[in-house]
């Protein structure tokens, strides 16, 4: 098994594509196109399937990081402005982008409307050869992500504290 891509929902089309490919540098595959409510396309079909009768449309981009997983990004015509975690609902909560500009694309984040939810925590502070930082932020519209500066195993191979 592989993981293909994540699909978020975003409140304004035009700056979530800027922020994830400005601030965290993913490459554009289809830029914002819109999608309407019909019954007389594959696609058409495919959207009343997992939305529901009336979903009244929306925009989607489609975005890469460089190795290769998608980011797909949809703003509903009818939405909320803001996502809201909560913690108590079941449910994917959050994605994780490893980087190795680490303080570069925390400072991107908060220059593309982003926000830096905790400090920056080192896994192993108390050993100098075993780097590995982790920071949970928000993009623009609430969207929770982690962002890693080593891989998930090089992470978790060993323990923590």
């Amino acid at each position: 098994m592989k993981m293909n891509h994540v699909g978020l929902m975003v409140g304004d089309m035009d700056k979530a594509v800027e922020f994830y490919t400005k601030a965290l540098g993913l490459r554009i595959v289809m830029n914002n196109t819109k999608v309407q409510e019909e019954r007389e396309t594959a696609i058409g079909r495919m959207c009343i399937a997992v939305f529901g009768e009336g979903f009244k449309g929306f925009n989607i981009a489609h975005l890469v990081t460089t190795d290769g997983i998608g980011v797909e990004m949809f703003e509903m015509k009818d939405r909320q402005d803001r996502h809201h975690v909560d913690f108590t609902r079941l449910g994917i909560f959050h994605f994780c982008l490893q980087t190795d500009d680490f303080e570069g694309a925390i400072a991107r984040t908060e220059q593309y409307g982003g926000k830096v939810r905790m400090d920056i925590m080192r896994y192993h502070p108390e050993d100098d050869s075993k780097p590995a930082k982790m920071v949970y932020l928000e993009d623009p519209f609430g969207n929770l992500f982690e962002l890693y500066s080593h891989s998930y195993e090089e992470t978790y191979a060993t323990d923590y504290e």
